[in-house]
């Protein structure tokens, strides 16, 4: 059971919106068994929607398109729909008089035009899907076994729309397969040492489970993938292989992505063993903080964060003695345990994590070569600096190191 996506506007190709319509689609479309087989992205162009149409018919059984419904003459969808399956427009009364209720409603100022009216336009062989959140409609076209839905770029109406509308219908049309994902978050291993490690067991998975390797910035992340008829038979075998998975690599697992993110389970960590937290980030730019701060109730255990990016912050605020930089320079693993330090004792926590290091492109205050990153942690019982190279690109140095320190918290409070 096979779909395509085609999103449909130049806003998309030359990087001016992303799409995040596509994604949202795709797991839609996953959790009812059919699998994305291509996402294709194209111009509001007559001749590029006609052959797109064309080949996507031919390989898949649902044909998903978003965008090019506005009711301008940039926007040509519901023309090129028609010429595809030689239709015609016609005008849906219940359409209109929806539009004309959301200009009554919410427009007022704004007398309807009838370049809005030509919202109600739709192909005589479509179903219309109502959108209740914008004025063009969703609309559906079942031929030669191939179904066509067509439906709004804007994602609020879109995914209205998905949900309400299409995936009911779909999921009445077709008997699909069962297929489930189990995404396994390791830290601090690379991916091939890992793929080293599980080759036996990845060798012996049973042939409906597929494995995917998905690294990113000091995390890998493992993705099972599973498709079946019987979704107890399925997920009675992905638990049985994760199961088996473990004991291969339990030193580097901190869980199900499904589940929880690792921030979350620090969370939960500190929370349960009533414990208090602080963070001294320079490099890093407090960027630690706001993946602390996104999870509700953290101001149970999160007492607050000093952005210390210039040296005399860290002497000032965090009270890192001058001579200490003078003599290790900033990025050093004494000045990383001085700020947690500093931190702890400023905020009153059990717990301070401190980061300092040359994210680039240039050394700035020191002589460490870019890459470099020190991780300092203070603890109740203890004290830890770790020294990292994180590689070059600026973006990718500080959320390797993000993700890191929060590897290392975990470690640390789990020892207590």
């Amino acid at each position: 059971m096979l779909a395509e996506i085609i999103t449909i506007g130049d806003e998309i190709l030359i990087g001016q919106v992303i799409d995040t319509n596509s994604a949202f689609i795709g797991k839609e479309l996953n959790k009812i068994g059919i699998s994305v087989y291509q996402i294709t992205s194209i111009q509001d162009e007559r001749e590029h929607l006609l052959n797109a149409f064309k080949d996507a018919s031919e390989r898949v059984d649902v044909v998903i398109i978003t965008g090019g419904l506005g009711p301008t003459k940039d926007d040509i969808t519901k023309h090129t729909l028609c010429e595809f399956f030689n239709d015609t427009l016609v005008e849906n009364t219940e359409v209109l008089a929806h539009v004309e209720e959301l200009f009554a409603k919410y427009i007022s100022n704004t007398p309807i035009s009838d370049i809005n009216r030509m919202q109600a336009l739709v192909p005589s062989k479509a179903e219309v899907l109502h959108n209740a959140n914008g004025t063009a409609p969703g609309m559906l076209i079942r031929e030669n076994e191939v179904t066509f839905i067509s439906m709004p770029g804007v994602p609020f109406e879109m995914k209205h729309l998905m949900t309400e509308s299409v995936i009911p219908k779909l999921a009445s049309y077709y008997k699909r397969p069962h297929i489930i994902h189990r995404t396994v978050v390791t830290y601090g291993l690379g991916e091939s040492a890992i793929a080293k490690r599980i080759e036996a067991w990845e060798g012996a998975l049973p042939v409906n489970i597929k494995l995917a390797y998905l690294p990113n910035l000091g995390k890998v992340r493992l993705r099972l993938s599973g498709k079946g008829p019987s979704l107890y038979e399925l997920e009675t075998a992905m638990n049985a292989e994760i199961e088996k998975l473990h004991p291969l690599i339990d030193d580097i697992i901190f869980g199900l992505e499904d589940d929880e993110s690792i921030e979350e389970i620090v969370a939960k960590l500190l929370t349960s063993k009533n414990l208090t937290l602080s963070t001294a980030e320079s490099f890093t730019g407090g960027k630690i903080a706001e993946k602390i701060t996104s999870i509700p109730g953290a101001s149970n255990y999160f007492k607050g964060s000093v952005v210390s990016y210039a040296t005399e912050a860290k002497i000032n605020v965090l009270n890192v003695p001058k001579e200490i930089v003078d003599q290790y320079s900033v990025v050093s693993a004494e000045v990383a345990t001085a700020m947690a330090k500093g931190a702890k004792e400023l905020l009153k926590t059990d717990y301070a994590i401190a980061t300092t290091g040359n994210a680039g492109p240039t050394k700035g205050d020191s002589n460490a070569e870019v890459g470099t990153v020190f991780i300092a942690i203070d603890g109740p019982k203890s004290k830890y600096v770790q020294k990292f190279q994180m590689g070059s690109t600026r973006e990718r140095v500080v959320e390797k190191s993000v993700n890191k320190a929060f590897e290392l918290l975990q470690k640390e409070i789990l020892k207590m």
